[in-house]
């Protein structure tokens, strides 16, 4: 039985992996900022927490973690030149700088742990490019980035990987699927045809904090219906 953190566990891909480490038998520490956790059955622990205050309050959690997943983010599409600069400051802070300070507030119990795992998350706009994606490709590269660079600091203790989804039918995406006919769109826009579901994306972060994956770290791995990796 491990003891993880989900900092974003209240929706979308965030509350799928908690369902599923729970019915695992694993105790999860959930947090959530603007919406709260609908059911906090078998959570070991819910709270509240803004990673974008000074100083986000981490008493909550046990001396011993062995996982931590960072979900919170955002979808923010528009032309390059109607974006200000300061909106990339914020998205940055958001995207990398909350992860920061959660790894750094965690790494003391991640490091009591044996086998520890970080998870965190990008997009396959990084790699792929896609119109209107400046400002989310910026802070989820600088997240790519830190990811292989925190992996290669913290081994051989803590593996530290990062997901790279196509979109994925969650809340942030909302806008994007709100009808039937973007639905079909976007799935045919990918070779599998078909978009993502949060319960993909949450199968692999399980495997990432499982012992499973014991041989990886350092790895962004595409989790996009081969959207960042074929043409058919």
């Amino acid at each position: 039985m491990a003891s993880i953190l989900i900092i974003g566990s209240s929706s979308g891909i965030g509350h799928a992996l908690a369902k599923q480490l729970i019915s695992e038998g694993h105790q999860v520490y959930g947090t959530y900022n603007k919406t709260s956790i609908a059911s906090a059955d078998g959570f070991a622990h819910v709270q509240s927490l803004n990673v974008l205050d000074e100083n986000p309050d981490f008493s909550f959690l046990p001396d011993t973690l062995d996982g931590v997943v960072y979900c919170p983010g955002s979808v923010v599409l528009k032309p390059f030149a109607r974006i200000k600069p300061e909106d990339f400051v914020t998205d940055y802070q958001l995207q990398l700088v909350g992860a920061v300070k959660v790894i750094q507030a965690c790494l003391p119990k991640l490091k009591n742990a044996s086998h520890p795992s970080i998870v965190l998350f990008s997009t396959v706009a990084v790699q792929t490019g896609f119109n209107f994606h400046s400002l989310v490709a910026s802070s989820k590269g600088a997240v790519e980035g830190f990811t292989k660079a925190l992996a290669a600091e913290l081994a051989p203790k803590v593996r530290v990987n990062c997901i790279a989804p196509s979109i994925t039918d969650t809340p942030l995406a909302a806008a994007l699927l709100s009808t039937d006919e973007k639905k079909e769109a976007n799935a045919q826009r990918h070779p599998l045809k078909k978009i993502g579901k949060p319960e993909d994306l949450a199968n692999l972060a399980s495997f990432l904090l499982s012992e499973k994956s014991s041989w990886i770290t350092g790895q962004i791995l595409h989790a996009d219906g081969g959207m960042s990796s074929l043409k058919v």
